[in-house]
């Protein structure tokens, strides 16, 4: 064989051997996020007491939305605390987090009991209010109960760079809230019928779960935040607690008896196998996720 044969041979085996190892890592680096991902969820018994982290800046509610139904439609579980740590987010992913814990209340009969780490505030605080129960902890910042609309304009950097912002459009507001340029006095009207209607909406769900009039709500829905002990005293909370004292009552509200088995599923740090095929968004700042979408209405605490 020649020397030009043998070194396509070689190359050849040894792209076939380099393959070979990058499948077998991403096969071991899938199956290891698999088997990491449910061994949480394994326990033994039948009544047990499932923990959901709502953790971070809420964008989107899809995968809190899914894990909860999950929990809902398992007979095993009798209760779900909802471990809070988060200054809330979206608006609408608020609300959606709101009326999935609703509906695993009251479709699949789950009690459900929230527990506020660090910061339980403004639409982590929304969803909050869905559950049976909520407790904080003692200086922990919850309420924030209001609306912000916020972006970042950069118009006089265009105009810095010789840069125009061209825009065609069909009706008046249609270009409402576009970064290049201030915004008109009709148009800052408009958004803050928006965001009146949005904080009405924030406003009567505090204080439909909390079982308050909507005017006691309005006197403390002015933005501010309150430490646990605060927040008991003006009612926005159950009680001051921790973790355990939240799954402790959960248990207790569902009649488990004995130590309740708890079970977690807990999130998973983006791993190789996600960096270099799935969605690696969480590793992206805040506010440079905020620069990268539209404008929305948020329920957001900003500290």
């Amino acid at each position: 064989m020649s020397d030009r044969h043998s070194s396509v041979v070689l190359w050849i085996l040894v792209a076939c051997g380099g393959l070979l190892v990058f499948g077998v890592l991403v096969f071991v680096l899938l199956i290891y996020s698999m088997k990491s991902e449910q061994a949480s969820d394994f326990s033994f018994g039948e009544d047990k007491v499932a923990v959901v982290d709502l953790t971070g800046e809420i964008f989107d509610s899809t995968s809190f939305v899914e894990q909860l139904d999950k929990y809902g439609k398992d007979s095993s579980i009798k209760a779900i605390v909802l471990h809070i740590d988060s200054p809330g987010g979206s608006a609408a992913a608020s609300q959606e987090i709101y009326s999935a814990i609703n509906r695993v209340r009251t479709k699949n009969k789950k009690i459900v009991v929230a527990s506020i780490a660090s910061v339980g505030a403004s639409g982590a605080y929304y969803a909050a209010c869905a559950a049976d129960k909520v407790y904080a902890n003692p200086s922990a910042l919850t309420g924030s109960i209001g609306v912000i609309l916020q972006y970042y304009s950069y118009g006089d950097l265009l105009k810095w760079m010789k840069m125009k912002d061209v825009v065609v459009k069909s009706g008046q507001f249609k270009d409402t809230g576009d970064p290049a340029r201030d915004l008109t006095d009709a148009e800052k009207e408009y958004l803050q019928k928006l965001i009146d209607d949005t904080y009405q909406q924030f406003v009567e769900a505090v204080a439909k779960g909390r079982k308050l009039s909507v005017d006691a709500v309005k006197t403390v829905a002015d933005g501010r935040v309150f430490t646990g002990r605060e927040a008991k005293a003006n009612k926005l909370v159950d009680e001051v607690g921790d973790l355990q004292d939240a799954i402790d009552a959960a248990a207790k509200m569902a009649n488990i008896k004995g130590e309740p088995h708890v079970i977690k599923s807990t999130k998973q740090k983006p791993s190789l196998f996600d960096l270099i095929f799935g969605d690696a968004s969480s590793l992206i700042p805040p506010p440079l996720q905020r620069m990268s979408k539209e404008a929305p209405l948020q329920y957001l605490w900003h500290p």
